[in-house]
């Protein structure tokens, strides 16, 4: 059976992207998460269910469903289409990192020089840590998000002018 921890990261994710609904099922548990204008609704069953797994999951849910919409990318998608710049984007949900830890200096800074192979962030997805590669050679021009935000599959996180 899911832990809650397990539960609350997966609500995150999915309230984070663009899935409508997810079904998951693994031995005899089965967890449903489904979006309904903005809030996501719950539901786990297992073989034995009881009222004191649902309760604690749903809750959650419903306080952070406002926090979802985020205005401000906007304008920098008009930044890629002005300068013909290339875009690092995130190839999954998760939260996005600047450093391997807190103590640790960054990947990346504007106007640092990257090749194809250069780390530039991590996106920790469900407790695993994927290091993203800038995949083209340049300088980066503007880094899009903030360190610890939850991006989504891609969201572009680095504009790179090409070399």
């Amino acid at each position: 059976m899911l832990k809650i921890q397990e539960i609350r990261e997966i609500i995150k994710l999915v309230d984070a992207s663009s899935v409508d609904e997810l079904v998951f099922e693994q031995d005899n548990t089965k967890l449903k998460l489904k979006k309904n204008s903005g809030q996501t609704v719950v539901t786990q069953s297992t073989v034995a269910v009881t009222p004191t797994i649902e309760t604690p999951v749903a809750a959650p849910v419903a306080a952070k469903a406002p926090e979802a919409p985020k205005a401000p990318e906007a304008p920098k998608a008009e930044v890629v289409a002005d300068e013909n710049l290339h875009k690092i984007t995130s190839p999954m949900v998760g939260t996005y990192y600047s450093s391997p830890n807190p103590e640790s200096p960054v990947f990346v800074q504007v106007g640092d020089k990257v090749g194809e192979e250069s780390i530039v962030c991590i996106v920790e997805a469900m407790k695993l840590f994927n290091e993203i590669e800038a995949e083209v050679t340049g300088e980066i021009v503007e880094i899009l998000v903030e360190n610890g935000e939850l991006v989504e599959y891609g969201q572009p996180l680095f504009l790179v002018r090409e070399a």
